[in-house]
């Protein structure tokens, strides 16, 4: 069982935040909470394992007044808070585990309460499983060093440790910008291959124009010229 499963083994009820956005597993979220019905929420879940799920959900997109049933979102812990006198707070809370919403329950509470199971990703072929890790890191390193030359090696560049594929695949997902929709799609596959196949062809495609960018810039400071013809 990964550390994530054994953090939620003994929830089933899981209070609900539905929000305009997705949040993926060891992704950071800070949020702003001012509604009575989630402020009473947050005192909730701090008297349990102070948790509580994220559903993508936009109200302004849907017919419907909440998440449907079948639903995936994320399970939010909340690492910091900073309480305001009146009552409203700024949450700091990191993505642990999906799930997927089953049905609601009548718990007498303001806010939605799911019945949730929880889920990982399949087992696949280590064989292409890793090889895909690798190459996926490899292209987001380069993405990093030119991003950290595009911002004038200010300071060093921070180590970026690699870790194992599918806690890789979700970190690099974070890392851009993504529309909620494709985000959404990476968060309900549960398959490690598919996701990181989809941002190596993002990567590919930003990796040399981030690259030519930052060599630009970089010769552009020092008043030399490149080698390179550039076409304006």
């Amino acid at each position: 069982m990964s550390e994530a499963s054994e953090k939620v083994k003994s929830i089933k009820h899981l209070p609900l935040f539905p929000l305009p956005l997705v949040l993926l597993p060891n992704e950071l979220l800070p949020l702003h909470v001012f509604e009575p019905r989630y402020r009473q929420m947050l005192k909730d879940v701090a008297l349990d394992k102070n948790m509580f799920g994220i559903s993508f959900f936009n109200p302004q997109d849907s017919f419907n007044e909440k998440p449907q049933a079948g639903t995936v979102g994320c399970v939010a812990e909340v690492r910091e808070t900073q309480a305001m006198p009146d009552g409203r707070s700024n949450i700091m809370t990191i993505g642990v585990i999906r799930y997927r919403l089953l049905d609601y329950i009548e718990a007498g509470e303001p806010y939605l309460v799911g019945d949730v199971e929880f889920f990982e990703d399949f087992e696949e072929d280590e064989n292409v499983l890793n090889p895909l890790s690798d190459e996926v890191f490899a292209l987001f390193k380069r993405i990093a060093r030119a991003a950290h030359k595009l911002g004038g090696e200010r300071g060093t560049l921070p180590e970026i440790p690699q870790t194992e594929p599918q806690a890789l695949s979700f970190l690099i997902t974070a890392a851009f910008n993504l529309e909620a929709d494709l985000k959404y799609q990476m968060l309900e596959t549960r398959s490690t291959v598919r996701r990181l196949t989809k941002m190596r062809e993002i990567l590919v495609q930003a990796v040399d124009k981030m690259e030519e960018s930052a060599e630009v810039n970089k010769i552009a400071k020092s008043n030399g010229y490149s080698k390179k013809k550039i076409n304006i």
